[in-house]
């Protein structure tokens, strides 16, 4: 036998009494279980688990096997709380997970040829998704700002809005994570943009002729490779790109430029000076799909939520640890200030699963109890691009 056949014949020996001591573990936490539901006590003790993380860790000095026995602990004891909620079906006093059971009690189906709103003029990428996700022969209009489109879903304007939440370039749409959180509406889908910017101006207009770029800022962020070879050119965000396209045409100025879509260039009568001028050739916005009513749709397989933390150490690595024993894949984290208290935030996330599926009520549950509050902003099925032929 070899000195790693050894080495290996002595872990399968620890590892066989720690899978015994395990089940003996779990024998007796479901005792707890049973205790705790006779007694109308609490699935999770913050406190207690704690003291077992610090009595647990103190055997060792060495920082690294601390961390070790820590992780260990932490996810033995989320097992174990996953274990005892099944006896006791605690969670629908929480208010996270109560809001979600109300909202799926008056779920509407989808809308039959519904309206929709969305941010910028005609010819910008928020109305190529709104077409992409909807369909060509969808009724879909332009609003200044994006608290118009929210204003216009509260008014009953509108059945749905198409948002952008976030670029592979850029990253996050902050703003619109911000009105997500203000407003109670729901996420029912998603749709994903290839951007392929390009730079135009009215008919004739050459580069040499250019003096100021307009775009959103987005899309002068995404092209700022290409702007920085043109050091003389003054840059000037707007509200949208294709909105950029509708100034330069609407003005007249021979020496003012676009920065948008093809199809806006089409729309405005400009005419293409530069194709592709933004950096990142796979460059990709996602939209979301965002209803002022919870919907029941098909094939639902990816869950976003926001939810702030207690003000304490390790809140944020117990929420993560969740993720981890329920085996989710957690797709995106992104962290915004809260108004007014300072140094604590929301946290939104996007994560794998349909939360009708078995078990998953055990997962808002947990996060429920462990977060300050939770709130489900939609279950829908994740984008999927169209296989090309």
């Amino acid at each position: 036998m070899s000195e790693l056949e050894e080495y290996r014949d002595q872990i399968d020996e620890v590892d066989k009494a720690l899978s015994e001591l395990f089940l003996r573990r779990m024998a007796i936490t479901e005792q707890v279980g049973r205790y705790k539901l006779e007694h109308r006590l609490p699935v999770l003790d913050a406190a207690r688990e704690r003291r077992v993380v610090e009595m647990r860790t103190a055997a060792t000095e060495d920082p690294e096997r601390r961390a070790d026995l820590s992780a260990l602990y932490e996810s033995i004891m989320a097992i174990s709380r996953r274990q005892q909620r099944r006896l006791v079906h605690e969670g629908a006093e929480d208010p996270g997970y109560a809001a979600w059971l109300s909202d799926q009690s008056h779920a509407r189906s989808p809308v039959h040829d519904p309206r929709v709103v969305y941010q910028g003029e005609p010819g910008c990428y928020s109305e190529e998704a709104a077409v992409g996700f909807f369909g060509q022969a969808v009724k879909s209009r332009g609003l200044p700002w994006f608290t118009d489109v929210f204003a216009a879903l509260e008014r009953g304007e509108a059945d749905y809005a198409v948002l952008p939440v976030e670029n592979s370039s850029t990253g996050s749409i902050r703003q619109v994570y911000d009105l997500l959180s203000q407003y109670r509406y729901h996420i029912v889908g998603e749709w994903q943009v290839k951007v392929e910017h390009c730079l135009m101006a009215l008919p004739g207009v050459t580069l040499e002729d250019i003096r100021t770029v307009y775009s959103h800022e987005q899309g002068l962020m995404q092209s700022e490779r290409f702007l920085d070879t043109h050091r003389d050119w003054k840059r000037v965000p707007t509200l949208d790109t294709a909105g950029s396209a509708k100034q330069v045409a609407a003005d007249g100025d021979r020496t003012a430029a676009a920065i948008c879509s093809r199809r806006a260039a089409a729309i405005y009568g400009l005419n293409i000076l530069a194709e592709k001028v933004n950096y990142n050739n796979t460059n990709t916005t996602r939209f979301v799909v965002v209803s002022p009513v919870p919907e029941r749709r098909s094939e639902r397989n990816k869950i976003s939520a926001l939810f702030t933390l207690p003000h304490q150490s390790g809140s944020l690595h117990e929420i993560l640890t969740v993720f981890a024993v329920q085996g989710l894949n957690l797709l995106k984290i992104e962290s915004r200030p809260i108004p007014g208290r300072n140094w604590e935030y929301l946290f939104f996330l996007e994560f794998t699963g349909d939360l009708e599926a078995p078990g998953m009520d055990g997962v808002l549950h947990e996060l429920s109890q462990l977060a300050a509050e939770v709130r489900i902003l939609g279950n829908f099925k994740a984008y999927e691009p169209e296989e090309k032929p």
